[in-house]
């Protein structure tokens, strides 16, 4: 009998899948809402963490500063990276593109404009987030185009500014400005109206990124149950459950969810 017992003891330590025996992932991941929110939600965070469960593995966020996230990584915190911008040298092995994000031009639709290009941006005042020219490819060719144009680290100074009317427009990231919008319209003693109709047009290309693991098995087993996540629709639902959210100002100019 005891034999018998120990031999299905065995038997069910073989059968289990390695992934079961994973101990929590560490993910580093920069604090840029509603991509990721304090508590481990957020539309990256959702996908990341749908993927790593459907693997066996368990996942923890550690939020810091969006460009730091990677800087700690280099220096040994965590056991993965998020938000890695393809081709960016980086400890640890890559992963596929598991995300897009959809940087385009956000203002008032009240305002009548209609921009379909940087070339209608032309003698307008205009707010990007920190780095915007570099980053965004052909931006620097038209900056001096405009009215006015500046870069600001607080993205919610750009909500501020273009309700408060003191820009024409901002380039960013759609639903980021969107997510600040939304705060914004929870706070009391403001000067402007934050409940303005705001209207987005995806005038780049979409930006995508990957992850880096230290351990290239979990690196594997990411993008082996992500692709398993993309064919059963999985990762689409998510996407669209917060686009969605922001509907009334990203309409369907984000990523075609």
């Amino acid at each position: 009998m005891k034999k018998t017992a120990l031999f299905s003891v065995l038997l069910t330590m073989v059968l289990q899948p390695a992934t079961s025996w994973a101990d929590e992932i560490t993910v580093m991941a920069g604090n840029l809402p509603p991509m990721f929110l304090d508590g481990g939600g957020g539309r990256e965070a959702e996908l990341i963490t749908a993927a790593l469960e459907k693997c066996g593995h368990t996942v923890k966020f550690n939020i810091q500063p969006f460009t730091r996230h990677w800087e700690s990584f280099k220096n040994g915190q965590g056991d993965a990276v998020a938000t890695v911008p393809m081709g960016m040298p980086i400890d640890g092995t890559a992963t596929g593109v598991y995300i897009h994000y959809q940087n385009g031009v956000s203002f008032l639709t009240d305002s009548g404009a209609s921009y379909d290009g940087l070339p209608d941006l032309s003698g307008k005042k205009v707010i990007g987030f920190k780095g915007a020219e570099s980053i965004i490819p052909g931006l620097a060719d038209h900056t001096g185009s405009f009215a006015d144009y500046r870069e600001v680290t607080d993205q919610i100074t750009q909500s501020r500014s273009l309700f408060g009317g003191r820009v024409d427009a901002i380039i960013g990231d759609g639903m980021l400005f969107a997510e600040y919008n939304q705060q914004l319209r929870g706070q009391s003693d403001l000067r402007f109206d934050p409940n303005q109709s705001v209207s987005f047009k995806a005038v780049f290309d979409s930006s995508p990124y990957t992850m880096a693991f230290r351990d290239a098995k979990i690196a594997a087993d990411f993008d082996r149950c992500f692709k398993e996540l993309e064919a059963d629709g999985t990762v689409k639902a998510i996407n669209t459950k917060w686009v969605d959210k922001y509907r009334d100002s990203l309409g369907s100019s984000y990523l075609g969810y």
